[in-house]
């Protein structure tokens, strides 16, 4: 599903792969909902990573390819 991810995509954060990925355990494990709950569009990817911008007034953010799913 990773490799079908492209930019302007609307994407998911899947939550059991981001808190147990290395990325949680190097900040801080109290993230917002929102990110979990409302789609996010992909604005800029490279080899594995993917930026996401919520339709929140917050920054984008970076997250790793599988640690996302398509949403409809």
């Amino acid at each position: 599903m990773a490799s079908k991810i492209k930019k302007g995509a609307l994407v998911r954060v899947v939550r059991e792969t981001l808190e147990n990925s290395l990325e949680a355990k190097a900040s801080d494990t109290r993230f917002p909902s929102y990110i979990f709950e409302s789609k996010g569009e992909v604005v800029d990817l490279n080899e594995e990573y993917a930026l996401v911008k919520f339709y929140v007034p917050t920054p984008n953010i970076w997250f790793r390819i599988d640690q996302l799913e398509l949403t409809e």
